[in-house]
C-alpha cells in the first residue's frame, strides 16, 4: 500500500453542532472553513449530501461522512427489503443452513405494499402484539403498539413498517443496545467495530398489559428524558462494559460470548446485504449506529441502523465516550496520512472485516489451520485506547505527542 503524503493542515466543513464540532475544533492542525471555502473533509447531514454530492467535484484526498445511497441500509423498509433478498439468495446459492444465519430481524411487513400479507399473518397469530413504525423518522417519533386491526385502519396507506413484537425483556425494563460500526469501503467491504457503546433503558418496568405507555416501550433517550421520573444525573444508559459484566455474572461467560458472536454476525451480514447496491465511492465513509434488542434467551435482534446516530450527550460520561468515538473515527479515516493501512486496531476500533473475516493477533499457533480462529472484535471489553494510540500514531509536523 502506497502511503499518502503526510498533511499538516486539514480544512474541514461541518454542518452539525455539538459534540462533533467540539472534536473537530480540538483536532491539531485542522482548520474550519465556512460557506463556499475549499475543504478536504466534510462532516455533513444527509440533507446536504442529497442536494450537493452529485454536483461536487471531489479531489482524490477528500473525504465525506456518508455514502450516497446510505438509505439502502438506514431506512427501515429498505433495510428489511435488502435483508430478505440477501437471505433468499443465500438459500438459493448455498442452502437453508447458511440462509438461517440471517434470521436476526423480526417478522416485518412494509406498508402499503404488503398490507394484505400482513393481515394474513396477523390472523394466524391472534392476540399478538405488533409495532407500527414510520419508515423515515427517528427518535421514536410516530411509533406505537397495537393488537387490533382497527387500530391501524388510518395507517394502512402510509409508508411504514409493521414488526412482530416477539422480543422479551431479560432485565425487567425494556432496553436496546447502541453499537457503532464504521465502514470505510463497500467494495471491498472494510468495516470496523467500536469497543464502547451502551444500553438504553426505559424508565418504567416492562409489561405487555399496557401497550400505550411510551416510557415503557420506547428506549430512545429523546423520549425517556421527558418521563416524569427521569433523573438526568443517572440518565437511562449503561456503558457496554457494564452490561457485558452484568450479563456474564448472570448468564455465564460462554452464553455471553455466543451473544457477542451473534451480534458480529448481524453487523457483517447486514453490510453484505447492501454491498452490491450501495454506491461505493473512495471519498466516502460512514459511521452507523446499530440498534439491537435482546430476547429472554439472549438472542440479538436487529431493529434498525442509523446513518446519523445522535452525538448529543445525556451525561458527562456519555459526552466523553462520544468524543472518543468521533476522535477515533477521524483516526481511522486518517486525513493526516499517519497509518500504513495494515492496522487491525486504531484506538477503540477493531478491524472486523477486510474483504473477509479478520482474526485476532494472539491466536494460539497450535490451533492455526483448524477452525479455532477468534474474531478480531472486542465489543464491551477493556478499551485502553490512549495507550494504543500513543504506540500507533507517530506525531505529524506541528503536533505534540498525545
Amino acid at each position: 500500500l502506497k502511503k499518502r503524503e503526510i498533511i499538516s493542515c486539514v480544512r474541514y466543513k461541518c454542518g452539525l453542532l455539538g459534540t462533533i464540532q467540539d472534536v473537530l475544533r480540538q483536532r491539531p492542525g485542522w482548520v474550519e472553513v465556512k460557506d463556499d471555502g475549499e475543504w478536504d473533509f466534510n462532516w455533513c447531514d444527509v440533507g446536504w449530501l442529497r442536494e450537493n454530492f452529485d454536483h461536487s467535484y471531489l479531489e482524490e484526498h477528500v473525504r465525506i461522512n456518508h455514502f450516497r445511497n446510505h438509505y439502502e441500509l438506514t431506512r427501515k423498509n429498505f433495510m428489511v427489503k435488502n435483508l430478505k433478498r440477501y437471505r433468499k439468495n443465500l438459500e438459493r446459492e448455498i442452502g437453508r443452513m447458511e440462509a438461517s444465519k440471517c434470521d436476526f430481524f423480526p417478522c416485518t411487513f412494509t406498508l402499503p405494499s404488503e398490507y394484505h400479507l400482513f393481515v394474513e399473518e396477523f390472523k394466524r397469530y391472534p392476540g399478538s402484539t405488533w409495532i407500527m413504525k414510520p419508515v423515515a423518522k427517528s427518535q421514536g417519533k410516530g411509533i406505537f403498539l397495537f393488537r387490533k386491526l382497527k387500530d391501524i385502519i388510518d395507517w394502512k396507506k402510509v409508508m411504514g413498517i409493521i414488526t412482530k413484537s416477539n422480543l422479551f425483556v431479560p432485565l425487567g425494563r425494556k432496553f436496546d443496545l447502541r453499537v457503532y460500526v464504521l465502514v470505510t469501503s463497500y467494495i471491498p467491504l472494510k468495516a470496523w467495530l467500536y469497543r464502547d457503546g451502551f444500553a438504553r433503558f426505559s424508565s418504567t418496568r416492562f409489561s405487555l398489559s399496557s401497550i400505550n405507555d411510551k416510557y415503557m416501550h420506547l428506549t430512545n433517550v429523546a423520549v425517556q428524558k421527558t418521563a416524569p421520573d427521569y433523573d438526568p444525573q443517572k440518565g437511562c444508559k449503561w456503558q457496554m462494559q457494564q452490561l457485558r459484566r452484568y450479563l456474564t455474572a448472570k448468564h455465564g461467560r460462554e452464553m455471553v460470548e455466543t451473544l457477542f458472536k451473534e451480534m458480529d454476525n448481524i453487523f457483517v451480514r447486514s453490510l453484505q446485504s447492501v454491498q452490491k447496491v450501495i454506491i461505493n465511492d473512495k471519498h466516502c465513509f460512514e459511521l452507523y449506529g446499530y440498534d439491537i434488542l435482546l430476547d429472554q434467551n439472549l438472542k440479538p435482534w436487529l431493529i434498525e441502523v442509523n446513518a446519523s446516530p445522535s452525538y448529543t450527550p445525556s451525561s458527562q460520561e456519555d459526552y466523553e465516550m462520544k468524543c472518543r468515538l468521533l476522535e477515533d473515527t477521524l483516526n481511522v479515516v486518517d486525513m493526516e496520512g499517519r497509518l500504513t493501512g495494515k492496522e487491525k486496531r486504531v484506538g477503540g476500533y477493531d478491524l472486523m472485516w477486510n474483504d473477509g473475516p479478520v482474526y485476532r493477533e494472539d491466536v494460539n499457533l497450535e490451533t492455526f489451520g483448524s477452525s479455532c480462529f477468534t474474531a478480531n472484535t472486542h465489543l464491551g471489553c477493556v478499551n485502553d485506547r490512549e495507550k494504543q494510540l500513543r504506540r500507533l500514531m507517530k506525531p505529524f509536523p506541528g503536533q505534540k505527542r498525545m
